[in-house]
């Protein structure tokens, strides 16, 4: 096993959206993978056709390339000698059928010939009598319709006139189950715990149970990760590589931990209501009528989401909370993963994606920013596009309190257009006919500077003072010029404004709020 090639597999089923629980039992398969120079696959679980959403594949694939962790194998990123990599293909093939059957062969599978009815009337009986879980079992199962109740010629003729018939797992009755958890350490459950899964439904599909098995088996994966939710399932998985006789190559396990509702209380759910999307891209739900906002689409970096997502559950041992992906590779281990749930921080989540904007240059966030430069000004009919310099020098400006470039615009749209209108609380608390003598004189120091920088500003600022023997209330200045009460530094908001645009602002205002 030490010596076998490392290959972990991300291995959704197609019913929907991928959630951010998804993409991070991705991204932990994926840094181990690439720590290790081993395998990150791709394999798609639609056994259960009947839960199938049109685009769910396609929206997985895409959402792993928007975060850069990209398979090197799989469905939608090449095939290797493993294919095909989704399992209804797989099916078509006969692989599940034949480990099935081995299992039946060896006395550790059976038919079940039991009806909706049947099942259900089993469940109503062991519920009469207070069992508190009731299920198909060692002891349940001796008094339903299966080849271990019936006779062989019942089977042959139930088999022959096509019976709809399962296969299911035969677990042992008061069997202690032992097995190694990467990150929880040693498992150990009782077999009167475990009821007999289903491998193979009446329509011939593999069950969960058997197909990620036989294709972990198959596809020669080391490592298997997964959610804690799985957990109970465990001990089933451990008894099928058993007898099938394949215990040495069986994948190691890791059952992450639950993400938590950011109160600690429950599972973070796709409809939690923190403000914060759930999911990596937007997601429409064809069953339910339901649109779900994706990070990419409210403005998150890729690089900033996955940051996020590697933090959730995992440390590093040290104060370090900025980590590129190339970082996350080389820190990561299973062993600092946290045992506990991770409590999701929304807030923390916008902190991250500042980080990552406050390090992007001037230049990148112009770029992403001029789309909706353009939008907004044709909104309000401005057709004046300022240069790429002043765009940039913009972005210098506002980026340190924004979380998000689309928060560029509403943070400093008088950089664009000027106002209309001024914050109140500070015009009725400053503004009084002295204010307007002061800003009357400014306004014409302004209009006399012959060159228009930080500190030709500040000297006009000095001889206004001097002149008026009053404070130059910058505030006020700031409100008068921008009409808002706060944003970056003064001087700089000025000189990039530029002086005829500051002196026409500063006119129109004391116009209008000397009406």
């Amino acid at each position: 096993m030490e010596n076998r090639r490392v290959r972990l597999r991300f291995a959704p089923s197609p019913t929907g959206g991928l959630h951010m629980g998804g993409v991070r039992t991705a991204l932990f398969s994926y840094l181990f993978a690439k720590k290790h120079n081993g395998d990150f696959i791709l394999r798609i679980e639609d056994t259960d056709q009947t839960r199938y959403v049109n685009g769910a594949e396609e929206y997985i694939i895409e959402a792993l390339k928007w975060c850069g962790i990209e398979p090197n194998e799989g469905v939608g990123f090449g095939d290797g000698k493993f294919a095909p990599y989704r399992q209804s293909e797989r099916k078509e093939l006969g692989i599940y059928a034949k480990y099935a059957q081995q299992l039946i062969d060896s006395g550790h599978a059976y038919y079940a010939f039991d009806t909706a009815e049947e099942l259900d009337a089993m469940r109503k009986r062991l519920e009469a009598a207070k069992v508190a879980a009731p299920q198909y079992n060692s002891v349940s199962r001796q008094h339903m319709r299966n080849s271990l109740t019936l006779s062989e010629d019942e089977v042959k003729k139930l088999m022959d006139a096509g019976t709809p018939y399962v296969v299911r797992l035969k677990v042992p009755r008061n069997e202690e189950i032992r097995f190694h958890d990467i990150i929880r350490g040693w498992v150990v459950v009782n077999s009167t715990q475990v009821d007999d899964k289903v491998l193979l439904k009446s329509d011939g599909m593999p069950t969960y149970h058997l197909a990620h098995i036989v294709d972990d088996i198959e596809m020669e994966v080391s490592h298997a990760v997964r959610g804690e939710e799985w957990l109970p399932s465990a001990p089933s998985h451990i008894l099928i590589y058993r007898y099938l006789g394949k215990e040495e190559v069986m994948p190691k396990l890791a059952h992450l931990p639950l993400i938590l509702k950011p109160d600690g209380n429950g599972k973070l759910s796709k409809r939690d209501k923190s403000g914060i999307p759930m999911f990596p891209l937007n997601w429409f739900d064809e069953r339910t009528n339901e649109s779900y906002t994706g990070y990419r689409e409210s403005g998150f970096f890729p690089e900033a989401f996955i940051n996020m997502l590697g933090m959730l559950g995992w440390n590093p041992g040290t104060p370090q909370e900025i980590f590129s992906l190339y970082e996350l590779v080389e820190a990561f281990t299973f062993e600092r993963v946290n045992k506990s749930g991770a409590k999701f921080d929304p807030e923390k989540t916008k902190w991250f994606n500042q980080q990552y904007l406050r390090k992007k240059s001037d230049t990148e966030l112009a770029e992403l920013f001029m789309p909706i430069l353009k939008e907004k000004l044709e909104e309000n009919k401005v057709s004046n596009l300022k240069s790429q310099d002043y765009v940039e020098g913009v972005c210098r400006l506002v980026k340190e309190k924004s979380h998000f470039v689309n928060e560029f615009w509403e943070s400093g749209k008088y950089f664009f257009i000027a106002p209309t209108s001024y914050d109140e609380k500070v015009i009725s608390k400053k503004w009084n006919e002295n204010s307007k003598t002061i800003f009357q004189h400014l306004m014409n120091e302004f209009n006399s500077l012959t060159t228009w920088d930080a500190t030709t500003v500040h000297t006009a600022i000095t001889n206004t003072e001097v002149a008026t023997s009053a404070k130059v209330d910058l505030q006020l200045l700031r409100v008068l010029t921008s009409g808002a009460a706060g944003g970056p530094a003064i001087h700089d908001m000025l000189v990039l404004i530029g002086k005829e645009e500051i002196v026409k602002r500063i006119a129109t205002a004391i116009e209008q709020l000397n009406k």
